[in-house]
C-alpha cells in the first residue's frame, strides 16, 4: 500500500489540530472529535500540550484513504517551536495550510507558504472557522491572493457563514463560471492549454482542466482552496476529496538499497531512545544494520530493534516497514535528528528552512544540588530539539539555552519541572549576534618551538566567505601527512572553538584552511612501553588547535552582527507621520511605503532586539488599529561599539592564562591525553 506523509501547517490558533481531529473522525479513525480546549485531542498528547492548548511537539497519526495509508503530521503552529516544522517538512510529500476565516492571513501563514513553495511541497489551502462570527471566505481570498500568492483556485462556495449552520459547497466543473476561473489560472503555466482556450473555449473538457490541475497542484503552481468548519465538519468532505485527487503518493521502490532520514528523536517510559525515520527507499526489517551518516560521513551504525508503524490512527509493532512509511525505531543508539540511515539519498541535502534562534538565556538549578540534574534534563532536551544549542560556561558553571521567543522558555522550565523534578531559574534573555571575519588572517605553531609545549605542528588560515554558508574546513596538507584522528582532532575542535570569537559571539560564513602539521610517531624507551611523553596524541592537537586558530582570527579581525527582522506594519491613513518618527526611534529602516486601500503599508527592517518594544508601542503609535508582521530575514553589521559577550571557555586569547588552565586540567588528569 502506497503512502502519503500529509503535514497541517497554520499559524497559532488557526484550528490546525481541530482539523486533524476532524480528519481522523471523518476516516473512521477515531469514534470522537477531541477538543483543543478540553486537553482530549489525539496528537496533543504531552500533559502541557493538553493544558496550554497549544502544539509543541509534532505527531504522527494516520488513516486509510483510497487505498493508500495517509501518514498525518500535525505541526505547532507558535513561531517559538518553528524547529519542530522545519524537521516535518523534511518528510512531508504534501501539506495542508490553515487560515482561519476570521483573523485571515497571519505572520506564520505567509512564512509557512513561502517555505512550502520553495521546496515545492504540493499544498492546499482550508479555510476554517467559517462558524466563527466575523468570518468571511471572499475576504480571506483576497487576503490570500494578495499577501500570500496568487495562485489559488477557489474550489467551494460557502453559505450562512458566521454562524453553526455554515455550510460549503464543491464547485463542479459543470459551471461555466467555475471553468472560466480554472482557465485563467491554470493556462498561465500552460501553453498548449491556454492556445486550445483562445481557439475555442467550450472545446476544453473538464476531464482535460481536472488533469491539469492536478498536476499543477503536484508541481507546487496552484494551490486549490477550500474551506469550511474543524468544530462542525462542514467542508471537511471537500478537503478529504481534493486530498485523494490532488496530491498523489510518490512511487518509492521497497526494493531499492534503504536510505531514510532522521526527524524526531524521543524517549520512552523507560528511558530507552525512540527514533523517527521516514523511510525513503528499500526496506528495514528488524535486526538490520544499518550505516549512520552524518553531515556526509558514516558516524557509526545501529541495529535496530524493533519497529513501530502508524495505522489507523494508532502504533503497531511490525517486523519490516517499507519505503514511503514513517517508522518509530528502536536500538539505534547514538542517532542524532537530521542524521541518514543506509546509502545517501539521491536528492539534495537537509538544509535549515527558518532563520536559527536569535535568542539565549542563562538557566540555573534554584536548589545548587539539582545543578547536574538540570544539565542532564537540558541534555536530553537538546537531543530532540538540537537548535536548543545547549552550551555549558566551565568558568562560571553556567548553563546557556538558545531560543526562539519567551513561550519556549517557559514550556521548557515547566517541563524541566514536571518531567525531570528540576525547579529551574531562567535569568534574562539577551540577543545572539554574530562574527564574520573582515580579512584573511594565518597563524603557525610548531613542535617543541617556541614555547609550544604541545607535540604538534599546526598551521591554520582564516578566509571570509560568503553570508550564510557557514564554516568549511579544508585541508593544504596531504591526508597522509597525518594520522587520520589527529586531522578529526582539528576540525572538530575548529568548529568548537569558534563558537566563541574574538568579541564572544559564535563565527560564521568562513573558510579554515589547514596550512602546515607535524607529528611525532609512537615512540618508546628502549626495552619499555608506549610513551606518552615522546609521542604525540590527539589531545596534542586538541588543545593546540585554539592557540593557532584564534591568533589566525585576531590577524583577520572579525565584525559583530546582529539579527534583523523584515517587518511589514498596516497603519491607517493619516498615522504615517506619527509612525515614522517611532519607527526611527527604534531603529526601524522602512524600504517602502504603499498605499493599501484606506492606508499604507510600510516595510522594512528592524533590529531583533527592538521587536519586542515596536510590538509594545505600536497601539500608542496607531492607535490601536496598526497590524504587524515580523520575521528573521538577515544579519546587519552592528554600528558603533561591537556588544561583547562574556567567554565561557579558558580563553585563547590570553595564551599564558590558556596555557596554565590546561596544564592544570591535565595535572588534574594525571597525563597528556
Amino acid at each position: 500500500m502506497r503512502s502519503l506523509n500529509l503535514g497541517i501547517l497554520a499559524h497559532v490558533d488557526a484550528g490546525k489540530t481541530s482539523l486533524t481531529e476532524r480528519l481522523l473522525h471523518t476516516a473512521g479513525v477515531i469514534d470522537a472529535v477531541g477538543s483543543v480546549d478540553d486537553g482530549s485531542t489525539t496528537t496533543d498528547s504531552l500533559a502541557l500540550e493538553r493544558r496550554r492548548g497549544i502544539t509543541i511537539k509534532s505527531a504522527v497519526v494516520s488513516f486509510p484513504l483510497g487505498g493508500r495509508t495517509v501518514n498525518l503530521i500535525d505541526t505547532p503552529g507558535h513561531p517559538d517551536f518553528i524547529a519542530e516544522v522545519e524537521r516535518a517538512l523534511g518528510v512531508l510529500d504534501g501539506a495542508v495550510l490553515v487560515v482561519s476565516a476570521v483573523e485571515g492571513v497571519q505572520p506564520q501563514t505567509r512564512i509557512l507558504l513561502r517555505t512550502l513553495r520553495r521546496l515545492r511541497i504540493p499544498t492546499l489551502v482550508f479555510v476554517n472557522k467559517l462558524d466563527r462570527g466575523g468570518a468571511g471566505l471572499d475576504r480571506t481570498l483576497d487576503g490570500i491572493r494578495a499577501r500570500l500568492t496568487p495562485d489559488v483556485v477557489p474550489m467551494v462556495t460557502a453559505t450562512h457563514q458566521g454562524g453553526r449552520d455554515a455550510r460549503t459547497a464543491a464547485r463542479s466543473l459543470a459551471d461555466d463560471s467555475f471553468r472560466t476561473d480554472l482557465l485563467a489560472v491554470l493556462a498561465e503555466r500552460d501553453e498548449a492549454l491556454l492556445a486550445a482556450w483562445v481557439r475555442d473555449e467550450a472545446s476544453v473538457g473538464g476531464d482535460r482542466l481536472g488533469a491539469v490541475l492536478a498536476e499543477q497542484t503536484a508541481r507546487c503552481l496552484v494551490h486549490p482552496v477550500y474551506a469550511g468548519s474543524a468544530v462542525t465538519g462542514a467542508g471537511v468532505d471537500e478537503l478529504i476529496g481534493g486530498l485523494r485527487e490532488l496530491l498523489p503518493a510518490p512511487r518509492r521502490d521497497p526494493a531499492a538499497p534503504a536510505s531514510g532520514s532522521v526527524f524526531k528523536v524521543e524517549r520512552g517510559p523507560a528511558g530507552e531512545r525512540i527514533t523517527y525515520l521516514r523511510l525513503v527507499s528499500g526496506t528495514v526489517r528488524t535486526r538490520d544494520r544499518l550505516p549512520v551518516l552524518r553531515a556526509g560521513r558514516v558516524a557509526g551504525e545501529g541495529r535496530v530493534t524493533a519497529l513501530g508503524v502508524f495505522d489507523h490512527g494508532t502504533e503497531v509493532r511490525s517486523g519490516e516497514v517499507a519505503a514511503g512509511r514513517i517508522a518509530r525505531v528502536w536500538g539505534l543508539g547514538d542517532v542524532r535528528i537530521g542524521d541518514i540511515l543506509g546509502v545517501p539519498p539521491g536528492d539534495a541535502p537537509h538544509e535549515h528552512h527558518f532563520a536559527p534562534p536569535t535568542l539565549e538565556t542563562v538557566v540555573a538549578a534554584r536548589d545548587p544540588a539539582d545543578r547536574g540534574a538540570l544539565h542532564t534534563a537540558l541534555t536530553l532536551l537538546a537531543e530532540q530539539d538540537p537548535l536548543i544549542d545547549l552550551g555549558r560556561d566551565e568558568v562560571r558553571q553556567e548553563i546557556a539555552v538558545s531560543l526562539y521567543g519567551e513561550v519556549q522558555k517557559e514550556v521548557i522550565q515547566a517541563t524541566l519541572a514536571e518531567e525531570f523534578g528540576v525547579d529551574a531559574v531562567f535569568h534574562g534573555t539577551t540577543t545572539l549576534h554574530i562574527e564574520r571575519p573582515c580579512g584573511t588572517g594565518e597563524a603557525v605553531e610548531v613542535k617543541e618551538k617556541d614555547g609550544n609545549p604541545f607535540l604538534a605542528t599546526i598551521g591554520l588560515r582564516v578566509e571570509p566567505a560568503p553570508a550564510g554558508s557557514g564554516v568549511e574546513f579544508r585541508r593544504e596538507v596531504e591526508l597522509g601527512s597525518l594520522p587520520y584522528a589527529f586531522f578529526k582532532a582539528v576540525e572538530e575542535t575548529v568548529e568548537q572553538t569558534l563558537r566563541q570569537g574574538l568579541h564572544g559571539w559564535q563565527v560564521t560564513d568562513c573558510v579554515v584552511t589547514m596550512t602546515h602539521s607535524g607529528y611525532n610517531a609512537r615512540q618508546s624507551h628502549a626495552h619499555a612501553v608506549f610513551d606518552k611523553s615522546m609521542s604525540s596524541t590527539s589531545g596534542d592537537f586538541r588543545n593546540l588547535t585554539p592557540l593557532v586558530l584564534m591568533t589566525a582570527l585576531r590577524r583577520a579581525g572579525t565584525r559583530v552582527h546582529e539579527p534583523m527582522h523584515r517587518f511589514r506594519l498596516d497603519i491607517p491613513a493619516g498615522l504615517l507621520g506619527t509612525v515614522l518618527p517611532g519607527l526611527a526611534g527604534l531603529r526601524a529602516v522602512p524600504r517602502g511605503t504603499v498605499p493599501q486601500g484606506d492606508g499604507y503599508v510600510v516595510e522594512g527592517d528592524v533590529p531583533a532586539v527592538r521587536v519586542h518594544a515596536l510590538e509594545q508601542q505600536l497601539p500608542t503609535l496607531t492607535g490601536g488599529e496598526g497590524v504587524l508582521e515580523t520575521a528573521f530575514d538577515h544579519y546587519d553589521e552592528v554600528r558603533g561599539p561591537a556588544p561583547e559577550r562574556a567567554r565561557t571557555d579558558h580563553n585563547p586569547l590570553h595564551r599564558k592564562e590558556y596555557l596554565l588552565q590546561v596544564q592544570r586540567r591535565l595535572s588534574g588528569l594525571g597525563t597528556r591525553t
